[in-house]
């Protein structure tokens, strides 16, 4: 465990007025680690990220960036600083081909003032070897991306990101509208992202996704931290039970048990 974390948030609170978005949050992301911040709907999740991301500026608590205490004015800010974010629509143009969507603007050029070019070649090349080392072979660089799966088009994401220089990636909920294989993809990018040395921050409301790549969980729920553990301090089944909300899951089960007799259960199941 290295003495400085790479990312800090020290007893972080959001207000919007009088509405508390999040209150006393604690949480720390290191190198070459995941930390998984996991909630229903409505836990805080979107406007922690926007916290890291510089698009709030946090209220109260400590913030702090490889040591030093921050505050960001945009998510330009945070950019430079090596906070990358992947958002859910990931912010790509379908139509546009995989090599363009890895540049979006910033493709390399050569020559020089009025001669100065788009250096398509190097361009392709580079995507191609970027995205090659998160475990992708791009088949067509020229492939509009609107054509890949959701796994494949976070893996553009992910890859562009590492490329630029980021030392924070947030993955925003980056599971949420895939399949069963498709999602264990994109596990297989957060953990190609950790191996490159990446302090990762994965946004999920889904333990059993989290928990296989996990170093770290935060979970919230309604803006306030229920816990903030090391991976050797919660088991897979406490963590699910903490997300599902322990007494609350009880209660309703209790609940439908007593709408829903025994028998009428096997009428509408059939015996055996």
């Amino acid at each position: 465990m290295p003495d400085t974390h790479l990312l800090e948030l020290d007893n972080v609170s959001k207000y919007f007025g009088n509405i508390i978005a999040l209150q006393n949050i604690t949480t720390s992301v290191n190198a070459g680690e995941v930390t998984c911040t996991l909630g229903d709907n409505g836990a805080g999740k979107s406007t922690f990220i926007k916290i890291l991301a510089g698009v709030h500026p946090y209220d109260a608590g400590r913030f702090l960036m490889e040591g030093k205490e921050t505050k960001f004015s945009s998510p330009r800010e945070a950019k430079a600083a090596g906070i990358a974010t992947v958002y859910q629509d990931l912010a790509m143009a379908p139509l546009m081909s995989i090599w363009r969507n890895f540049w979006l603007g910033s493709e390399p050029t050569t020559g020089w003032g009025p001669l100065r070019r788009l250096d398509v070649r190097k361009a392709k090349k580079i995507a191609i070897d970027e995205m090659r080392k998160m475990g992708i072979d791009v088949r067509d660089p020229e492939q509009p991306v609107g054509t890949l799966s959701g796994g494949e088009r976070q893996s553009v994401a992910i890859s562009r990101a590492v490329y630029f220089g980021a030392k924070v990636l947030i993955l925003d909920e980056p599971t949420a509208a895939l399949g069963v294989k498709q999602s264990g993809v994109v596990l297989r990018y957060i953990v190609a992202a950790r191996d490159r040395g990446l302090g990762v921050i994965f946004i999920t409301h889904n333990p059993h996704h989290a928990y296989p790549v996990g170093d770290r969980f935060l979970i919230l729920k309604r803006g306030q931290s229920l816990g903030n553990f090391a991976k050797s301090e919660i088991t897979r089944d406490e963590l699910t039970q903490l997300m599902a909300g322990g007494a609350e899951l009880e209660a309703l089960a209790h609940e439908i048990e007593t709408v829903v007799a025994p028998e009428d259960v096997e009428e509408m199941t059939g015996p055996g």
